[in-house]
């Protein structure tokens, strides 16, 4: 059972709105910003937070900004957020062998150098203590512009907020972030948990 309970998405109009950019990003709004509707400032500022973060400036695609969403996600543990993270990153084209090999990214011919210094960034600054490191800085220049990292920093930062929101809501999953969840991370034992 979730600590509080989302909102109908018709309870904030204007928040409903500006909302619809989930339709795209998984084809229907999440729990989260229903959740959060209850105090609208923090829904519209995550919601823009949301598509700031996720705007495209540089070479890094949409799918490899879920790719590191969900390696973020994964470090922390949010079921919740790993679910929705694999279901955008496959809806924006992410890479069948990259979907299924993301773990093995390290030696995994699907990846290229840069998207391991990507995911390794991802993994680094989502533990804490934090693990980002001069050997990292070094090779995040070596394959990524200073404007695209801060790109991923931005995806890593933003997970971390909503990691910790899902995971202490215990936010409920929705019907289309199960099914992504179940086919694409089940065979690696992801379940809901406490997200029913």
């Amino acid at each position: 059972m979730p600590l509080v309970s989302p909102l109908p998405a018709d309870s904030n109009p204007e928040v409903a709105e500006m909302a619809r950019f989930f339709n795209e990003t998984l084809g229907f709004c999440p729990n989260s910003v229903l959740t959060m509707m209850r105090r609208p400032r923090i829904a519209k500022a995550f919601i823009e937070l949301n598509m700031a973060v996720m705007e495209n400036k540089g070479r890094l695609t949409s799918a490899q900004k879920r790719l590191i969403a969900y390696v973020s996600s994964n470090i922390t543990g949010c079921r919740y957020c790993q679910a929705h993270t694999i279901r955008a990153a496959e809806r924006y084209g992410a890479d069948a062998e990259q979907l299924e090999h993301v773990w093995e990214y390290k030696t995994h011919p699907a990846f290229s150098e840069a998207e391991r210094a990507a995911l390794d960034f991802a993994v680094a600054a989502s533990v804490v203590p934090n693990e980002v490191d001069a050997e990292l800085n070094a090779r995040l220049h070596q394959y990524w512009e200073e404007d695209e990292i801060v790109e991923m920093l931005g995806v890593i930062a933003l997970f971390g907020y909503l990691n910790r929101w899902n995971d202490s809501m215990g936010t409920t999953l929705e019907t289309g972030a199960i099914e992504s969840g179940e086919k694409l991370l089940g065979h690696r034992g992801w379940n809901t948990g406490k997200h029913k």
